[in-house]
């Protein structure tokens, strides 16, 4: 099967490229707006850019000619912070994926306890076991389309205890972290590999 993703309607696009670019990490992002009014979302357009500098981005679409709050909030305020959520937390991430003014306050809603942050306006999520606070480093504007991606400089990374093994390695089961799939689907990690990489290539100098 070959598609042209030109000739697909944008809910189409959508399908495919969720439905095939997956396990996708997600960043549970906490921002407040110019009025100090709190607001946590999850985004499955999350990722590492950097790590020197450490930066990580999310990607959020407007709506009705307006940014998502999560990225006006951050593009105003210059700062955020991403959470990563454990499998006991997937029911209140879930709740905080609702549609809703930027009266609600998210946290209140899915009954989540807030911490302020050292470094950012944003509070963070107590309960989440990595919360990676941010300063807005750079955003980009999709052309043509209506996603604005964010980028943010870590400033400060919030660890549960535990999670972090003495040569500086997360332990990715005592994490256990969600993933997004498509649609309503969310996945959990399965089997884990641990595959070494092949030795460094070196071109022969010629035949024996």
């Amino acid at each position: 099967m070959r598609i042209d993703l030109d000739s697909l309607e944008p809910q189409a696009r959508y399908k495919l490229l969720t439905g095939t670019v997956v396990p996708r990490p997600i960043g549970w992002i906490s921002t407040v707006d110019m009025r100090g009014r709190r607001n946590l979302a999850p985004f499955s357009y999350f990722q590492i850019a950097s790590a020197t500098p450490p930066v990580l981005l999310f990607s959020g679409s407007g709506r009705a000619g307006r940014p998502k709050d999560s990225v006006g909030n951050a593009l105003a305020t210059g700062g955020f912070v991403a959470h990563i959520a454990d499998a006991s937390l997937l029911e209140a991430l879930n709740l905080t994926s609702v549609e809703a003014p930027p009266e609600l306050d998210e946290f209140e809603f899915a009954g989540l306890a807030a911490t302020p942050s050292d470094r950012v306006a944003a509070p963070r999520v107590t309960e989440a076991p990595v919360a990676f606070e941010c300063e807005l480093l750079h955003r980009y504007a999709i052309p043509g389309g209506t996603n604005t991606v964010v980028f943010g400089r870590v400033l400060v990374a919030h660890l549960r205890d535990g999670l972090m093994s003495g040569d500086g390695r997360i332990d990715v089961a005592a994490l256990d972290p969600i993933a997004r799939l498509a649609g309503t689907l969310y996945a959990r990690l399965g089997q884990v590999t641990d595959l070494a990489r092949p030795p460094a290539w070196q071109q022969s100098s010629g035949p024996d």
